[in-house]
């Protein structure tokens, strides 16, 4: 089977689109690749404990790996895959109902550009000039790979992969090769990752031998899957918050005066830790301390609009 077509959009410059929309903001592709890796393995979860996939869920890490020689960033999970028809329908078809209008009034706005048409994916295309995916869905279906070079034109055909799940493959582009740089990955992966519910795996854990530090041969973790806002306080001592706030704010030599777990389910549902810190003398209100998740994934840090101005002063 081999199949080539053009990607559906009702927008023809979808591309070029995303290249300059979302230029200011390309680093966010690495969240968004790994977000649905990890919806993926999650759907998985959610199959087995209702009897749907009666295999054996195995290994279920996200595993994030560069390839200096052929210059590409692979994102791989044990999810459920997909099908050719489901790659058809969830790759190849882009619904942009009203696009340009939607582009004239969020043309400033990048990040609203993606969350509005589900463009996730198509994120990855900010750093690379041909994008891969091989697939093979839990269902007993032929693998599939499909590859596009960032026009709408794709290929799609037969693959011989044969452990399920998803490979995203990304071929970096020359402007782009910071990406291909360890230090820089594991930056980004503990910016936008470190508390996603699934073990991202990037390398392996190190350690000094011989006046150098080597890898073993354990997987590196980089994420706590289970947060302490995600826990419940009864369980929690006062020292779990503390050793949780020296996570966060590593860089901080004061311990907090105080902290409030809060767990809201109406109107909206909300879970998090706010931390009173010390307030010095020369008072001055502190930006960026409030860092904002969603489903575990980090969103944003600049929470001005959500958060009053008098809270500016709080930690969490």
């Amino acid at each position: 089977m081999i199949k080539e077509g053009q990607i559906g959009v009702t927008t023809g410059n979808i591309f070029p689109i995303i290249k300059k929309f979302l230029y200011s903001d390309h680093e966010i592709f690495l969240r968004e690749v790994i977000s649905n890796a990890v919806d993926a393995t999650q759907k998985l979860k959610t199959l087995s404990d209702v009897g749907e996939f009666k295999g054996d869920p195995g290994d279920l890490s996200v595993r994030v790996v560069i390839d200096k020689d052929t210059k590409t960033l692979t994102i791989s999970d044990r999810g459920i895959g997909m099908t050719a028809d489901e790659v058809d329908k969830y790759i190849n078809q882009i619904a942009l109902s009203s696009a340009n209008d939607f582009l004239d009034q969020y043309k400033d706005n990048a990040n609203a550009i993606i969350g509005h048409f589900g463009l996730g994916f198509y994120s990855s295309f900010m750093v690379s000039k041909k994008v891969e995916i091989v697939t093979k869905s839990y269902k007993e279906e032929p693998a599939v790979k499909w590859s596009c070079e960032g026009d709408p034109a794709y290929k799609m055909e037969e693959a011989d992969k044969t452990g399920r799940g998803t490979d995203i493959i990304l071929y970096i582009d020359e402007e782009n090769e910071a990406f291909l740089e360890k230090s820089k990955i594991e930056s980004l992966l503990d910016k936008y990752c470190k508390f996603l519910p699934v073990p991202i795996v990037f390398g392996k854990k190190q350690e000094w031998k011989d006046g150098k530090y080597v890898d073993t041969e354990e997987d590196n973790v980089i994420n706590d899957v289970n947060p302490l806002w995600k826990q419940k306080p009864v369980g929690l001592k006062d020292e779990d918050y503390r050793d949780f706030y020296r996570k966060l704010y590593p860089m901080s030599m004061d311990e907090p005066l105080f902290w409030i777990h809060l767990n809201v389910d109406y109107p909206f549902n909300l879970t998090g830790i706010l931390y009173f810190p010390k307030v010095k003398s020369n008072i001055e209100l502190q930006r960026n301390k409030i860092q904002l998740y969603s489903n575990q994934v980090f969103v944003t840090d600049s929470v001005e609009g959500i958060v009053p101005e008098f809270l500016t002063l709080l930690h969490g």
